[in-house]
Parts: structure tokens; C-alpha cells; sequence
């Protein structure tokens, strides 16, 4: 039987040419929300889940950190995925019949530049998959969507103009791999390891700048720190951190045991191995 992995959105979607693309092997299931993804994961329905983190160039993904905290998965790999937009129509149609582009707001703004001397209509629309799938419904030449190239080819759509994105180069998204087991890679197969957590600091006078001063005694290198309002009424801030390296190294474990010191409560998301890609820019 295959492996399976979940993903939120259509077949055709960034997050399904994301699991086409690191996990091909896997059979995919298409989720209507992030949440859906979770529960997917949860109740045994697969084995993984996909889930964007941040864009490079939309920021970032604001909801996933509540779903991390309210669930009991577990970060088990990271993948940065270059975001491509395409003009997409009916067969036989050209640029020149376009009258209405349909996509994802994000998209759009992505292409903005780029779409500025284009006297076509944009029309925002749920998320790019579909707004190709509504393009292959209507049958309408005068119509197109921006999508990827996947979401193209499942409708049977003609690209009518490639890489439509202003940012050629760097619009990448990074993705997170759930799942219900943790990981612990091995410290001497993985040259790059990274640790994520949630954490509340205590409500005491300079507490988050104590928290975090034992990395930087410790020499840890810190990759992200965000900090967050969970829902509900409390107000008070959340943090959202990544660090480079295993919780079982000397410097590591000293600057974990100092942030829990001024901490309420310290989270651990996942350990697990570095995207090559991170290191490598």
C-alpha cells in the first residue's frame, strides 16, 4: 500500500506540486484547509501532511502557528520549493484574445509588475488550481488564469505565457512535513540540523531578552524567531523560534536549559535535517 501525504487546496495547487515533487512516491490527499491537514495527520487518514510556512515574498503563513500549538504533531522535515506562475487559457486561444486573468490574490500581487501593461481584467479567485479548473470549464478564450504548470496540465490548458512572477529568482515557500511520530536524525548524516519550538516567556522584567542570550553565550545560531497572539483572549505574546542544531549537543542543551529558566513553557516542535538549500545560499 502507498504512503500517503495531505496537503490544503486543489490538485494542481503549489502545495500538491510541492508533494510531486519531494514526495512523488506518496499518494496525495487533497484537504480543503490547513486544518484539515492536521486532523488528516491526527486521525491516522496519512501518514504526512504539507504545509506552507512562510513565502519569501507574502511572509508569513500566520495561522500555522496556532494549529502547531493546538496539536500534537511533529515537525519532521523542511523544503524550500521555487513558486513559478504561469498564463494559462483554452486550447487555441492567445494573449491577444485574453480579456479577464483569474487567480489567487497573492499570485496576482506576485505578477503585479509584470502584469501591468496587460489590459485584461484581474478577477481574484479562491486559490490558482481552481481558478484553472474554471478556465477549463468555461471553454472561454477570452478568459485565462494564473496557475502552475501542473494545475495546467490536469485541466489541459496551453501555457500562453511562461514565469509571469516579478521575482524570478526568489520567491520561494518553505514547507513543513507533519507528522504524528517525532523524527531524530542522526548528528553524523546530517551536517545541518534544526530544532523548532514554542515557547512563553515568564512575566518578569527582561525575561525574552534572558531567554535568548543563552544561544548567543552558547554559540547556537538562531534561524527564526517570531513572536505570535494565540486566539482565544489571552494577549499575552507567543514565540516562535529555530535553531541550528540537536537538543543533544553540549551548546545546544545549555542554551535550551537557560531559555526554559525564564520560560512558562517551552514547546518542541521537531528536530529534524536542514533543507540543503538553507545552508548552501
Amino acid at each position: 500500500m502507498k504512503k500517503t501525504i495531505a496537503f490544503a487546496g486543489s490538485y494542481g495547487a503549489n502545495a500538491d506540486l510541492a508533494c510531486k515533487t519531494f514526495y512523488p512516491q506518496y499518494e496525495r490527499l487533497s484537504c480543503s484547509s490547513f486544518s484539515d491537514v492536521f486532523a488528516a495527520v491526527k486521525d491516522g487518514k496519512t501518514e504526512y501532511g504539507i504545509i506552507p510556512l512562510e513565502n519569501s515574498y507574502a511572509g508569513r503563513v500566520s495561522e500555522i502557528h496556532n494549529l502547531l500549538q493546538d496539536s500534537n504533531l511533529f515537525i519532521v522535515a523542511e523544503h524550500f520549493h521555487q513558486i513559478e506562475h504561469h498564463l494559462a487559457g483554452v486550447k487555441g486561444s492567445k494573449i491577444s484574445d485574453i480579456k479577464e486573468i483569474y487567480s489567487h490574490p497573492q499570485a496576482l500581487m506576485q505578477c503585479k509588475n509584470n502584469l501591468s501593461n496587460s489590459k485584461a481584467a484581474l478577477k481574484n479567485y479562491s486559490n490558482t488550481a481552481d481558478a484553472a479548473q474554471l478556465i477549463k470549464d468555461t471553454q472561454d478564450k477570452s478568459k485565462a488564469a494564473i496557475c502552475s504548470k501542473l494545475a495546467a496540465q490536469i485541466n489541459n490548458l496551453t501555457i500562453l505565457q511562461e514565469n509571469l512572477e516579478d521575482a524570478k529568482k526568489n520567491n520561494m515557500t518553505l514547507w513543513i512535513v507533519l507528522s504524528k511520530n517525532a523524527t531524530d536524525p542522526d548528528l553524523i548524516e546530517n551536517k545541518h540540523i534544526i530544532t523548532t519550538m514554542l515557547f512563553t516567556v515568564r512575566n518578569i522584567p527582561g525575561s525574552l531578552y534572558k531567554s535568548l542570550g543563552g544561544f548567543a553565550t552558547n554559540n547556537v545560531n538562531m534561524l527564526k524567531l517570531e513572536s505570535y497572539i494565540p486566539g482565544g483572549i489571552s494577549t499575552q505574546a507567543k514565540f516562535f523560534i529555530s535553531i541550528e542544531g540537536h537538543p543533544n549537543q553540549e551548546n545546544v542543551r545549555l542554551a535550551l536549559e537557560e531559555i526554559g529558566f525564564f520560560s512558562k513553557r517551552i514547546k518542541v516542535l521537531g528536530v529534524y535535517p536542514a533543507d540543503s538549500i538553507r545552508f548552501n545560499n
